[in-house]
């Protein structure tokens, strides 16, 4: 069960509980370190990201291909082929780069998470802001190097974005992911993660549930 009691004025934005407490201001706030090697949930959404970009380019690259070659099954095969292999290169990739970055972060990703009556937010805590800005530095600078557009635009995001925001009245679905103490909450262009200890899991899930009405629940 969530924590009910009351925190001071003086110290509610700088909540270190790792359970639910409602805040003077009505807000719900906890920190929850992700273990990054144990629970790779992070790397999950990059790779589903990374493969919704594969699949617009595939297809577009096979449709004109097709046209030039005349959907022969072999010429399709061949451009279905290089990137099959592009993709395992950037599974591989990934999982270093991810290795990385959680020994950077010391092993475990630290958030803040805020919940109210409107919205719940998913914020980076203050030390590890100027780590991300960092991170998404070097990988503009190593993507514009390199003539890579996507990854320069990418890092870009990392260095300028510390926190997410979703409003419960564009909330389409809300999935439990009770293993990896993870609530995914998908919006039409937005997928938020929170994750909250086991002892609280029921109760973030319920309230996120009974406030979002529009989203599925699963």
């Amino acid at each position: 069960m969530a924590k009910q009691k009351k925190t001071s004025k003086q110290t509610y934005n700088n909540i270190k509980s790792t359970h639910p407490v409602l805040c003077p201001d009505g807000k719900y706030r906890w920190v929850y370190d992700v273990p990054m090697l144990k629970n790779p949930s992070i790397l999950m959404e990059v790779y589903w990201v990374l493969g919704i970009s594969f699949g617009i380019v595939w297809l577009f690259v096979l449709l004109m291909g097709g046209c030039e070659n005349h959907f022969r099954p072999a010429a399709l095969w061949d451009i279905t082929r290089g990137f099959l292999i592009l993709m395992a290169v950037f599974f591989v990739l990934g999982w270093v780069a991810y290795f990385f970055v959680s020994w950077y972060y010391g092993w475990k990703y630290s958030i803040l998470f805020i919940m109210d009556e409107q919205e719940v937010v998913h914020k980076q805590l203050p030390g590890t802001e100027g780590k991300a800005r960092a991170i998404g530095k070097l990988t503009a600078l190593a993507g514009a190097g390199g003539g890579k557009i996507g990854m320069a635009g990418m890092g870009v995001l990392i260095a300028n974005r510390t926190s997410m925001s979703s409003s419960y009245s564009s909330v389409r679905r809300i999935i439990a992911c009770r293993r990896r103490h993870l609530i995914k909450v998908r919006e039409r262009f937005s997928r938020n993660m929170v994750f909250v200890a086991d002892e609280d899991f029921d109760f973030v899930y319920k309230y996120l549930c009974d406030h979002c009405p529009n989203a599925r629940k699963s």
